[in-house]
């Protein structure tokens, strides 16, 4: 899996600070921006903290994800306040084997055997339709979940808040928890204070959505 953070609002943190600002102030839209870097990242810190989070929903973030499984991004395009662009299965030729391999079934060297057949099975199914000119779009029905795909990400900081709020929970599938958490290390490098309690909601809001108190981050 690659995540990479290729595009984000310019000065993050100072737009929702203006914003935030603006619904308890009577200075004029055009006017905030002579306020202090330090005045509006208090306002902003302030706001975070009470949870009044619709003033960063004007920052937003884009995302270049690659080698990741169709099963994940099936999970991905769940959050619907984002915009996708996925690599097509039905325009490009996946004529090389690509898939992810769970974590437990590399860990069996037997069942990682018969997992690897299995997807060699499969791609000499997809490749001979593709011989026999069965179009791309046709072909591609054989495929796996665990086929690699590509696609870009944007989202605002609200949503990405409630993207980490559910994805970075353990309770939540290996793969894009992995993706969530790694998404999230890189946003804190450009906004640290909206994203500052940001991941799982036992961390955030100190409940645990799932009321799993065998789970090792359960809130005390």
């Amino acid at each position: 899996m690659n995540v990479e953070l290729i595009g984000f609002t310019p000065n993050p943190e100072k737009l929702p600070a203006m914003s935030a600002k603006l619904t308890h102030s009577k200075t004029k839209p055009e006017d905030l921006d002579k306020s202090s870097d330090k005045e509006l990242m208090s306002v902003l810190e302030q706001v975070m903290k009470l949870g009044h989070t619709s003033v960063v929903e004007h920052t937003s973030f884009t995302f270049a994800i690659s080698d990741v499984s169709r099963s994940l991004t099936h999970q991905l395009v769940r959050h619907r306040i984002a915009s996708y662009a996925q690599q097509s299965q039905r325009y490009v030729n996946l004529k090389e084997p690509n898939y992810v391999i769970p974590p437990k079934i590399a860990k069996d060297k037997k069942m990682k055997k018969a997992y690897d057949q299995t997807m060699k099975n499969i791609w000499e199914q997809y490749n001979k339709l593709i011989d026999l000119g069965i179009p791309a779009e046709d072909s591609r029905y054989v495929l796996p979940n665990a086929t690699c795909t590509n696609i870009i990400v944007s989202m605002n900081a609200r949503s990405l808040l409630n993207f980490f709020e559910l994805r970075c929970c353990l309770h939540a599938q290996w793969e894009i928890r992995t993706l969530a958490n790694r998404m999230l290390r890189e946003v804190k490098k450009v906004a640290p204070t909206i994203f500052k309690t940001a991941g799982p909601a036992c961390k955030g809001k100190r409940i645990c959505p799932e009321d799993n108190k065998k789970c090792p981050l359960y809130p005390e």
